[in-house]
């Protein structure tokens, strides 16, 4: 079984970004950027599919600049077989890198797409939904349990009631919710492996799709500071400023 895992380069979780002078959108000058951290999940349950002899090749592939060859080569060095670029120079929207991976899944055939359910910086959680409408083909979000059975997949779905199981048929795209698994680290050996491993890069323009934006961001600014909080003589005090200031009662 052939499996693909989008992944996306992201500003690491651990640095606190920052709008640029001119506010027209976020400051990446010399700031650390790593894989989205869903899309790690996706890239370990698509290696342990492979170490449990059910996935036999594991394709890694991002949208993106030739910067994100970095993350690439970091999947690689996860346990990915091969990656693929689709560059592109400006940002893609959702439905952009759906069509553009839409036309990969056409060349490469995978029977499982697995995928972040959502990347950090956007949060749209759009992608992977409008990929599997686009394909035509099941699709199974939030996942926080994947099992593979005679080509149907059985995943267990985080819901605001609680969990919910469903069985999909294959080909099917899932995405991966946080407790699906515990991302491994790559190892030095691995990292010097992932050096040799096949990257191929793939310019958007040939693919033939429509990948233009459709949004234009207006300002990008830190949110307000949060007010210095106020100690109250009595619970009469406590009550009207809730009531009078507060208005939430």
């Amino acid at each position: 079984m052939k499996v693909l895992v989008p992944i996306k380069r992201v500003v690491d979780y651990n640095v606190k970004v920052r709008p640029l002078n001119d506010e027209s959108g976020v400051d990446l000058s010399n700031v650390k950027m790593s894989i989205n951290p869903f899309c790690e999940i996706a890239v370990e349950e698509a290696v342990r599919l492979k170490e449990a002899g059910i996935a036999s090749e594991i394709i890694a592939v991002t949208i993106g600049t030739q910067a994100s060859q970095e993350q690439l080569r970091t999947a690689l060095a996860l346990g990915a077989d091969r990656a693929v670029l689709i560059e592109v120079t400006e940002n893609v929207e959702p439905l952009g890198i759906a069509k553009l991976l839409s036309k990969l899944c056409d060349q490469e055939k995978p029977e499982l797409i697995i995928l972040g359910k959502q990347a950090i910086d956007g949060d749209n959680n759009q992608t992977g939904q409008m990929l599997a409408a686009l394909l035509g083909c099941s699709q199974a979000t939030f996942a926080s349990e994947l099992k593979i059975n005679d080509g149907v997949a059985t995943v267990t779905r985080e819901i605001d009631g609680g969990l919910q199981t469903i069985t999909v048929n294959l080909p099917a795209v899932v995405t991966t919710d946080l407790r699906l698994n515990e991302p491994r680290y790559a190892s030095l050996p691995n990292i010097m492996k992932a050096k040799k491993k096949e990257l191929s890069v793939i310019d958007a323009s040939s693919l033939g799709v429509d990948y233009a934006s459709r949004l234009t961001t207006i300002k990008v600014e830190l949110p307000p500071s949060r007010a210095a909080g106020v100690k109250v003589e009595s619970v009469a005090e406590l009550v009207s400023k809730l009531k009078n200031e507060a208005k939430v009662i």
